[in-house]
């Protein structure tokens, strides 16, 4: 069996796969793998499948699938995985840490003391105590933002197609039912037919005037143009995002915008989650050893 790591994992992920075959992170020996582990850079489109006559499992380290063309993979044999089980506590954390940094102007209070100006009396703050947070998405990554707002005295609100019992938050299935409530908003979505440019103008209209929102889900759920307008007029207060339409972003109109706090995709980059994405690659990749996948 010929394992290819195509985009970055755990260092010592390699020595541990080495029981079960060869393992290369060279992309010209595509052709002859058995196994592709990727993440979200590589992109394995119709042609990337047909560049792998020998490919059986790709698996993905990370949540997001979008990058990977699943019906051709079917079609072709080639089984599809995920590591979605690994990620949740990172990613929270980050977009939790986006959440708290917005109102408390953590960058524009570094930046402006690195600049030797002293601007005390033009940042205002405000708390995370008693505001309403809507969590729209509600699964492993969501639960887990719903939980840290509990934490900070937050009252949490949810939005998601599936029914939902959650001990931290009420969850609803009709999303205007919860966006004029929310004081902040955390996009925790998958992109598919249905979230591709949801937070669109028309959606950011039903929303409470001043809300922040933080993104850990996909760049393309949103469209960028209808954010940075509505940063433009106030309506939105402040956008954090760690996801891009592409890694790293061409010409997004959100690297100019105001209020604005940016990230380059590091909601998996933990050591932590490197560690749990590469156990769980090394069980998949053992069940199909034994042939039990």
């Amino acid at each position: 069996m010929k394992i290819l790591i195509s985009d970055a994992f755990d260092a010592t992920l390699p020595v541990k796969l080495a029981r079960f075959g060869e393992v290369t992170d060279d992309k010209e020996q595509l052709q002859s793998a058995d196994v592709v582990l990727i993440r979200s850079k590589t992109r394995c489109t119709r042609e990337y499948i047909d560049n792998a006559p020998n490919l059986k499992l790709i698996i993905r380290g990370g949540v997001g699938l979008d990058n990977v063309d699943q019906v051709y993979a079917g079609e072709k044999g080639i089984k599809v995985f995920n590591t979605a089980a690994a990620s949740s506590v990172a990613v929270a954390e980050l977009a939790f840490a986006h959440m708290i940094a917005l109102p408390n102007h953590v960058i524009a209070g570094h930046n402006s003391m690195k600049e030797g100006k002293w601007i005390k009396k033009e940042l205002k703050r405000t708390e995370l105590m008693g505001k309403t947070l809507g969590v729209i998405g509600c699964g492993r990554i969501g639960s887990e933002v719903a939980k840290r707002a509990r934490a900070f005295g937050m009252e949490v609100i949810g939005y998601d197609l599936i029914p939902i019992d959650s001990e931290y938050m009420t969850v609803y299935n009709d999303l205007d039912q919860v966006l004029p409530q929310c004081d902040y908003l955390s996009l925790n979505i998958p992109l598919t037919d249905q979230t591709k440019g949801m937070v669109n103008s028309e959606l950011i209209s039903k929303m409470k005037d001043g809300v922040y929102i933080t993104n850990t889900g996909r760049g393309k759920a949103v469209v960028e143009e209808d954010v940075v307008a509505a940063l433009e007029s106030g309506k939105i207060k402040g956008y954090a995002t760690d996801v891009w339409f592409s890694d790293p972003p061409e010409n997004s109109p959100l690297i100019g915008a105001p209020n604005t706090l940016l990230s380059p995709h590091l909601g998996a980059s933990t050591t932590e989650n490197l560690q749990r994405i590469g156990e769980i690659v090394e069980d998949l990749i053992g069940k199909f050893a034994a042939g039990n996948l």
